[in-house]
C-alpha cells in the first residue's frame, strides 16, 4: 500500500479511525461501475480468475491486494473490497466493482453510482 504520508492522485490523506485496529485514508470520490457474470472465470490482472460473487474490484493504480471501503455517497451503503484487477478504462470512472460488491453498495440496478473511496489498513 501507499505510505500513509502520501496522497494518491493529488488527494491529501485523511486518517479516520475504524472499529478495531485498522484505519482508513480517504482517496477521493468518483463514478463506480461493475462487471458481472459475462467475465466469470476470466483471469484478472492479478492472475486469479474473476468471480462476480467475491467482493473484489478493479482500480487503475492501487497495488494488488489493497483493501478499499467503497461508500455510495447518495445512500451511505458501503462495502470493503480487495483490488485484484486493473481498470476501469471507460470515461472518468474510478473503480469497477464485482457484481457482489455492486449489490452491497447499492448500484446494481443503476449500473453506476458516485462513491467515496478509502484505503483500509
Amino acid at each position: 500500500m501507499t505510505p500513509l504520508g502520501r496522497g494518491i492522485a493529488g488527494v491529501a490523506p485523511t486518517l479516520a479511525p475504524e472499529v478495531g485496529t485498522s484505519a482508513e485514508r480517504s482517496i477521493g470520490q468518483g463514478e463506480a461501475s461493475y462487471y458481472g457474470e459475462e467475465l466469470a472465470g476470466n483471469p484478472t490482472a492479478s492472475g486469479e480468475p474473476f468471480n462476480p460473487n467475491h467482493l473484489t474490484a478493479a482500480h487503475r493504480s492501487l497495488p494488488m491486494g489493497s483493501k478499499l471501503r467503497v461508500t455510495n455517497v447518495r445512500t451511505g451503503d458501503a462495502v470493503v473490497v480487495r483490488v485484484n484487477d486493473r481498470g476501469p478504462y471507460v470515461g472518468r470512472r474510478v473503480i469497477d466493482l464485482s457484481k457482489a460488491a455492486a449489490r452491497e453498495v447499492g448500484i446494481l440496478n443503476s449500473g453506476t453510482g458516485r462513491v467515496q473511496l478509502a484505503l483500509v489498513s
